[in-house]
């Protein structure tokens, strides 16, 4: 009980590390919304849905046509959309990811003072950890549900070294219910247990409800919601049309996957995951990365490039197995076993020079400033929509206007087919978003000119506001 009491002893260092990094996180994330950086895909997405639920209606996007149970069956969203109840607004979703990350550093510190490392190394890690480019950089990416696994994640090991079932089990089960994927990492991390920590109970638990999610996830309740199969597998399309499908030819077809694992994108994306931590990839920690096998496995048999950065949210699962990995270096070397310089000083620098170099806060200077000529103007004109009416506008400013019960983002793949079931048109030429152009964007600035049932309410820097006028009524008497 003492050593219990040992390891969730809070120092006022790591306090103030952790509020520092949540307000961090918060107000970088803010401001990227504030500046029209962020994206319908995925946070309109989200946003939508959940302001939907809160007020009694189906949380169902329009941004994609889909039920929020229809994506990744994330029923975790449910409970986050009491807060919306309280005040719906976005930034619940820009400060849940943002305390996420942040309360990482919790198990971080109890996981290395667990593995009698000293205060100074377990600080030293829980640096480690927020200096992982990772995640400063997907904080910035719009909101995805997975990143509140993070700190769950860690817990749940912890909880298990610890022997603390009811901890353990609530761990595992938000972790399932921020993801239908995480069911594998989660089934991976019972059989770590099982097999490496001689943990059969949790083991064995953890194997059985991450398989059981997994399945009911992806043969029911996605389909049951969506009418699809899960949008992952068209992500692996040269495997096959069907989960079953591809799981099949994994081992049918070794050719294809081995092409895949061993490529030049490969070895970059390796490169870039262990780089920040490179120091802790000793041999014997290897086992601790166990757990992280499924994601990885799933980025790097991907047709997509983007789950191969540390930009995106596609990695996120396996950063707390880099961090075990790494307390379980420093743990190793304790007991004398030759290893690289690994003193705290040593750590620490490795850990600034890869946020310098990899971590995304250069967006603030560069990319995030390339629409600032005409902030004012989007301002404006977004503050002319005072209604709750039906809205066509761009990637960029859909999650400014997402509490609506229909609104539908710019496609050069998808022009509107009618006009008409917009009560609102908002446009930007010079900056048209995500999946259009500017020729796309002219051509909806033209179409709702020649339209006589919209008039232009608003026009300024090439930000256009276009507003729906009411059928005129005739009153006069028979």
């Amino acid at each position: 009980m003492q050593s219990l009491r040992k390891h969730l002893s809070v120092p006022p260092l790591l306090v103030g590390l952790t509020v520092g990094s949540a307000l961090l996180l918060f107000f970088a994330s803010s401001l990227r919304h504030l500046l029209f950086q962020s994206a319908g895909w995925d946070l309109g997405i989200f946003d939508q849905g959940l302001y939907l639920l809160s007020q009694g209606h189906p949380p169902y996007s329009t941004l994609r046509d889909i039920h929020l149970l229809g994506d990744h069956a994330a029923w975790i969203l449910y409970p986050i959309a009491l807060l919306y109840k309280l005040y719906p607004s976005v930034y619940w979703l820009l400060a849940i990811q943002a305390l996420a990350l942040a309360l990482g550093t919790l198990p971080t510190f109890a996981l290395a003072r667990q593995a009698h490392l000293s205060s100074q190394q377990a600080i030293t890690l829980v640096l480690v950890y927020l200096l992982y480019p990772l995640v400063f950089n997907v904080n910035l990416f719009d909101f995805h549900p997975e990143v509140i696994a993070v700190p769950l994640l860690l817990t749940a090991v912890w909880a298990a070294r610890a022997r603390r079932f009811a901890i353990f089990l609530l761990c595992v089960a938000l972790t399932l219910g921020c993801k239908e994927v995480l069911g594998l990492t989660v089934a991976a991390l019972g059989l770590w247990l099982l097999l490496w920590e001689g943990r059969q109970r949790y083991g064995l638990l953890a194997i059985g409800l991450g398989t059981l999610w997994f399945g009911v996830s992806t043969q029911v309740i996605i389909p049951a919601f969506s009418g699809l199969q899960p949008a992952g597998v068209r992500l692996y399309g040269y495997l096959g049309d069907s989960m079953s499908e591809v799981m099949v030819n994994l081992w049918l077809k070794p050719h294809l996957v081995l092409g895949q694992l061993f490529s030049l994108g490969t070895l970059e994306y390796l490169a870039l995951l262990l780089g920040p931590i490179a120091w802790g990839i000793s041999r014997p920690a290897w086992v601790a990365l166990f757990p992280a096998l499924p994601t990885l496995l799933l980025n790097l048999l991907s047709i997509e490039t983007q789950q191969r950065n540390l930009t995106q949210h596609y990695s996120v699962p396996i950063l707390p197995f880099l961090i075990l990995a790494g307390i379980t270096t420093l743990q190793i070397q304790g007991k004398g076993t030759p290893s690289w310089p690994r003193r705290s000083s040593f750590i620490l620098g490795w850990a600034i020079a890869a946020f310098l170099l990899l971590a995304k806060y250069g967006y603030f200077g560069s990319l995030y400033l390339q629409s600032l000529d005409t902030w004012q103007a989007s301002r404006a004109a977004i503050a002319h929509i005072r209604t709750a009416d039906p809205v066509l506008t761009t990637s960029n400013f859909a999650p400014h206007l997402t509490h609506r019960r229909l609104i539908r983002q710019t496609q050069t793949a998808a022009p509107p087919v009618d006009l008409g079931e917009f009560h609102y048109g908002l446009v930007n030429l010079k900056h048209p978003g995500w999946l259009s152009t500017p020729a796309f964007a002219q051509t909806l600035v033209d179409r709702f000119q020649a339209d006589d049932r919209f008039s232009l309410t608003y026009a300024a820097d090439g930000v256009y506001l276009f507003q729906q006028q009411p059928v005129p009524t005739d009153d006069r008497r028979v």
